[in-house]
């Protein structure tokens, strides 16, 4: 047995609710930390960041699951829907603490979302992630069927690119780990579509030829 099978094997018995469990327990941890005022001098926009910080790991760590299933035999399939809905929740919250603690205003969030392009582009994204969390279920698999369940699904791929745009234009001045990530999402998406036909066109071709 090799090393992505052990691996596989090994990860396989872990619950895909620790990933729920942990979530939720780090949210609440930040949220005690600003409530204690240990988030530093504006725990308001440090704790809207970390929401935000933590959605965009868990969409590359989504992204990442196909890659390495296909690459490197590493089967993480099982937590996929557990990465996707955590990722969601994780939006959800950095809208929250946004709108609630930061602006406060109804007026004054639809004003922002109006007139600030960054606000745009992610309020644009979490748009298109919302049919994504509602259909992440057995039942709407079943009732959708499989093939429309994963067309509407591939709403990800422009969720996670608007994602990764609004990181960087929130950014003051050029700064390197948005512009990483941006580029990582970028590659990660460009293998969801176009790198898994390669291979198994690649394969395909590898088999006539034997």
């Amino acid at each position: 047995m090799g090393v992505a099978d052990r691996l596989t094997r090994t990860v396989q018995q872990v619950p895909a609710w620790v990933i729920y469990a942990g979530a939720v327990c780090y949210a609440a941890w930040m949220l005690w930390l600003g409530i204690d005022n240990r988030l530093g001098a504006d725990p308001v926009k440090t704790l809207e960041h970390a929401m935000g910080e933590a959605a965009l790991y868990f969409m590359v760590a989504g992204l990442c699951v196909s890659p390495l299933r296909d690459l490197a035999r590493i089967n993480l399939m099982k937590f996929r829907r557990a990465i996707g809905v955590t990722c969601f929740l994780f939006v959800l919250l950095h809208l929250l603490v946004w709108a609630l603690l930061d602006v406060q205003r109804l007026g004054a969030v639809w004003a922002d979302i109006v007139k600030r392009p960054y606000i745009t582009v992610g309020m644009a994204g979490f748009a298109l992630m919302v049919p994504l969390v509602l259909t992440s279920n057995n039942v709407s698999v079943r009732r959708m069927g499989a093939a429309a369940w994963r067309r509407l699904h591939q709403l990800v791929y422009p969720a996670a690119l608007l994602g990764g745009v609004h990181f960087v234009m929130q950014a003051k001045g050029f700064q390197i780990r948005p512009l990483f990530f941006l580029m990582l999402i970028v590659l990660l998406v460009g293998w969801r579509i176009f790198g898994k036909r390669a291979l198994a066109l690649g394969r395909r071709t590898s088999r006539r030829t034997l």
